[in-house]
């Protein structure tokens, strides 16, 4: 049985503006680089053995067309000066052999840092009661994290997170997307030319030298 699961995953964010609501999410797509993927939204797992790999590296992966899964928060607003953020939050434990969370916020009024903290903060709240390690609930970010990282089962958290203001006549969408790249290897690789046959030749004919007659 083949399984979906992504083996590589990568984090991109983008901007877009327009008139038309629509446009300016793909606007937003076209600055993040995945405008030509049929992406599909998928929920928030990290999966096992998956390798986070950089942007430049996962854009070169995808092809246009493909059917794509990604974990994407959006925003968009027309009012002006509305400030607007979206966010995915990642958390991975220690053990690679164990999966991890993505989590999706958007917000606002809310500036990069304090939407992307709180995205990474749902993502280490929802592995950090997998894994059993015990936090309170009221305690700072700064907190939690401190005492997530001298627990030794989480070994990253991180953030990727857009804003932007709105501006007057038109639309304006903000996104963050988690990237998974499904079944990669060899993806990208130069096409094997075929052997080429082996040229069998022929024997070269050998010509008979007659013997002279005899009496001549």
């Amino acid at each position: 049985m083949n399984l979906l699961v992504p083996d590589k995953i990568f984090l991109t964010k983008g901007v877009g503006r327009h008139k038309e609501k629509l446009s300016s999410f793909e606007m937003a797509l076209r600055d993040a680089g995945i405008q030509a993927v049929n992406f599909v939204q998928v929920s928030s797992i990290f999966p096992p053995n998956c390798k986070l790999i950089t942007r430049e590296a996962g854009l070169k992966l995808i092809h246009p067309g493909q059917i794509t899964f990604m974990v994407m928060s959006r925003n968009d607003t027309n009012e002006l000066h509305r400030l607007i953020s979206a966010s995915i939050g990642m958390a991975l434990p220690a053990d690679p052999s164990s999966y991890g969370y993505l989590s999706e916020h958007h917000g606002l009024g809310m500036t990069d840092e304090e939407c992307g903290d709180y995205a990474e903060d749902l993502a280490a709240q929802m592995l950090a009661t997998t894994l059993g390690i015990p936090f309170d609930e009221d305690s700072s970010w700064d907190e939690r994290q401190e005492a997530w990282k001298l627990s030794d089962k989480i070994v990253k958290t991180t953030n990727i997170t857009q804003s932007a203001i709105g501006q007057r006549g038109v639309w304006t969408t903000v996104i963050s997307a988690a990237v998974l790249l499904i079944n990669t290897e060899g993806n990208g690789s130069p096409v094997k030319e075929p052997e080429k046959a082996a040229v069998i030749r022929e024997p070269e004919k050998l010509e008979l030298i007659k013997e002279p007659e005899k009496g001549k």
